[in-house]
């Protein structure tokens, strides 16, 4: 299932459109996520989508007090999330990157003020750490499913360790015969993201895939995460996953 999580119904037409997009897309089924003081009606989903034929396919869910977002998640086998940006506020985007925290599921923070999803191209920055390679099978997905053109950013460092994950990535691609393609960027794995949430609102990309930071130490406390700055700053949606250390052993 793929759920949206929203906040302010009034707002959230084009965050609602697209999460049904990739729903349909990815033959997954589609769940909304209301504060326990908020309704929702039939004819207001069907005025938001367009469509007649979606009251059956949607499930509405309302936030039971106390429940953690990774229960919810767990509890009604949520594949994909979106959640929902009132305002751009550093605040806003710290508290719900918190309750992301503990996801093993892609997530977007989704701003009222984006456009509707497109998935004709999107854009995947790759550093040096060893999980970006958990990018890849979220990749080929938009690419299988969307027909999505991949395009590959690889930080252009000195070492030669985020060429080798680029390589792994475009292997796995390679399997299914998916659109992709690799460029070397402009900047190194500490600026890479920044310049590809840059060139995606320049070139037209609908997406870019990111991963989340390994754990928060004193400095993003302060200062804040490296995604809450990406969030701040781009124009399209960013896909976070967050890093699996049950499945890597975190270090470099």
């Amino acid at each position: 299932m793929i759920v949206s999580v929203i906040s302010n119904i009034a707002t959230a037409c084009n965050l609602t459109k697209s999460a049904y997009k990739i729903a349909n897309r990815f033959q997954k089924q589609f769940g909304i996520l209301l504060p326990q003081n908020v309704e929702i009606s039939k004819s207001e989903i069907i005025n938001i989508l367009e469509n007649e034929d979606v009251i059956d396919k949607i499930t509405v869910f309302y936030n039971q007090e106390n429940m953690a977002l990774i229960d919810f998640c767990e509890q009604n086998e949520v594949s994909f999330l979106f959640l929902q940006i009132e305002n751009n506020k550093s605040r806003t985007i710290k508290k719900l990157l918190l309750q992301c925290r503990e996801l093993r599921i892609p997530y977007i923070l989704f701003n009222d003020n984006f456009s509707e999803i497109d998935l004709t191209k999107i854009l995947v920055p790759v550093i040096y750490l060893e999980e970006e390679i958990e990018k890849a099978q979220f990749a080929s997905a938009f690419g299988r499913f969307c027909n999505s053109e991949i395009l590959l950013l690889q930080a252009k460092d000195y070492g030669s360790k985020a060429r080798i994950i680029t390589e792994r990535i475009a292997d796995f691609l390679q399997k299914f015969v998916l659109n992709f393609r690799v460029e070397i960027a402009n900047g190194d794995s500490f600026k890479v993201e920044r310049e590809a949430i840059m060139r995606a609102e320049n070139q037209h990309y609908g997406l870019v895939i990111v991963s989340a930071s390994r754990e928060y130490g004193l400095d993003d406390v302060i200062f804040g995460a490296k995604e809450l700055h990406l969030l701040r700053k781009t124009a399209v949606p960013v896909l976070l996953v967050n890093p699996r250390s049950d499945l890597y052993a975190l270090c470099d």
